[in-house]
């Protein structure tokens, strides 16, 4: 029996898989969410010193990529940003590794964020949850990317207050195609369509109305080409659930803040980490929630 028939006939064979990609997938996560938003930053600032004919060096001090000549997903390789000692293949085992390690790096024992093995360990909880729903089929592998790529937005957003075009543009337009070619997809064509268009002008047109009442930005562009890309993926049927989840969270969320930390309201709070994981909870549970909304009534 091949490794393509376990994964097809053996549901155990199929889970353990699941969890081993996600456990690598969350390891490159791990690089997509922290080099993205250095790179976008780094030819932002290369832009705009072209632009004003300003000397970059000047600009890039404080800037840890600046010493890469070339930086991107995949140079330079993965080094402890402390004492710049490679990181060995048997030093990058998904949660093992750091465990191994003690958390510390190999060369310098400097500590190692345990935000790394977090995110490895949560990709690979969350694939093997997607397979379990979807089981064996095309749909499942278009389902993990969207689930890895819900991932890298929502830590990146949480960071920065960022939620990359390079991200949630692909993820848009994949959300499309799969509802168009997939035949095992339950949503249509038109549907998906219709979902991308209410998803981005439902927050767009909300983000307007607060900003004429009230002068201020209440959320970010990338707000709404996620809604956008989860209508895509979903259709618009999912969009009121997906809203209504990710508005509970982060009013009780930002309301915790206020009151336990003495959050300054002023400051803004990631949207974006809310719509993915409303996003990720109508993806596998939407039905169900939907039926117990209706039965309540």
């Amino acid at each position: 029996m091949t490794v393509i028939d376990l994964i097809v006939y053996d549901p155990a064979a199929r889970l353990i898989f699941a969890a081993i990609i996600g456990l690598l997938v969350g390891s490159f996560l791990n690089v997509v969410i922290y080099r993205v938003p250095a790179m976008l930053q780094r030819e932002w600032r290369q832009q705009c010193c072209e632009y004003l004919e300003l000397d970059e060096k000047k600009f890039s001090k404080d800037d840890p990529t600046a010493k890469h000549k070339v930086f991107n997903l995949v140079k330079p390789d993965s080094h402890c940003p402390q004492c710049n000692a490679p990181v060995r293949a048997w030093q990058n085992i998904p949660v093992f590794s750091y465990l191994f390690l003690g958390g510390k790096c190999a060369k310098c024992s400097k500590p190692i964020s345990i935000r790394y093995p977090i995110i490895e360990a949560v990709t690979g909880l969350l694939s093997v949850l997607v397979v379990w729903q979807f089981g064996a089929m095309w749909l499942t592998l278009a389902l993990l990317v969207l689930t890895w790529s819900l991932i890298a937005l929502t830590m990146i957003d949480f960071d920065h207050q960022l939620l990359p075009d390079n991200i949630t543009m692909p993820l848009l337009w994949l959300g499309l195609l799969v509802n168009t070619l997939l035949p095992e997809s339950d949503v249509g064509a038109t549907d998906a369509v219709i979902g991308a268009v209410v998803g981005y002008l439902s927050l767009w047109s909300l983000y307007w109305a607060f900003k004429l009442l009230t002068g201020k930005e209440g959320m970010g562009y990338g707000d709404f080409k996620l809604l956008g890309a989860l209508g895509a993926w979903m259709g618009w049927q999912s969009l009121l659930l997906i809203v209504i989840l990710s508005s509970l969270v982060g009013a009780v969320v930002g309301i915790s803040l206020l009151v336990f930390r003495g959050r300054d309201r002023n400051i803004p709070i990631p949207f974006g980490p809310y719509l993915a994981g409303a996003g990720f909870i109508a993806l596998l549970w939407g039905d169900t929630l939907s039926s117990l909304y209706l039965n309540t009534l």
